[in-house]
Order: C-alpha cells, then sequence, then structure tokens
C-alpha cells in the first residue's frame, strides 16, 4: 500500500473532505467548469460565500482544488491526483481483504469436509 508521505495527501484528508455532499457538489462544479470562485460557487449552491470558502479550505488541505488568483478574484481548480491515490489505496486494502476473507473461507471449508 501507498504511505500519506509518499502520496503527499493522506488518505484520510480525502474521504474526509468527501464525506460532506455540499463539498462533494462544489467539487463537481469546479470539475464541470474547469475553475470557480467562491462567489461564482455560492451562486450556484444553497449556501454563503462564507460556508463555500470554509468547504473549499477543507477541499485545498486534502489536495483536491488549487487557488490561483486572477486579477483581485481567487479561482480554484481541481486536482484530482489525491482522489485518484486514495483510489488505489482503497483498492489496495480491498485486496488485503479479500485474501484474508478468501483465506478465512478456505479454512472453514477444509475443516467441513470429513
Amino acid at each position: 500500500m501507498t504511505s500519506a508521505a509518499e502520496t503527499g495527501q493522506a488518505p484520510e484528508d480525502v474521504l474526509v473532505a468527501l464525506a460532506d455532499p455540499t463539498r462533494r457538489e462544489v467539487l463537481a462544479i469546479i470539475v464541470r467548469e474547469g475553475s470557480a470562485s467562491s462567489t461564482s460557487l455560492a451562486a450556484s449552491l444553497p449556501v454563503t460565500r462564507q460556508a463555500v470558502a470554509k468547504h473549499l479550505a477543507v477541499l485545498e488541505h486534502a489536495g483536491l482544488v488549487r487557488p490561483h488568483r486572477v486579477g483581485r478574484e481567487v479561482r480554484y481548480e481541481a486536482d484530482l491526483q489525491p482522489l485518484k491515490r486514495t483510489r488505489q489505496w482503497m483498492d489496495a486494502l480491498a485486496d488485503v481483504w479479500e485474501r484474508r476473507l478468501s483465506a478465512i473461507k478456505d479454512l472453514a471449508e477444509g475443516s467441513s469436509t470429513p
């Protein structure tokens, strides 16, 4: 499995960021539009600009968005690499559990044979 130190972002940060439906919608809008400001995001969502800014901070901490200045406006772009690395981590974890469950199944089936 890939460690958090190797990826630069802990899978927990990505999972926490994506646990909230509003943050998932914020990320979806940014991915769809290419970039967005907190003001434009607030216009698309039933939350205030300040709430959007807090959601963006969590997404930025997880590495899922990057801010950049365009004139006086701060726009956010998506970076889906942390999401891809988290998926890879989850796939590796699932493989470990599949092997464990398979071993348990083999033991159970082997012990029930006369």
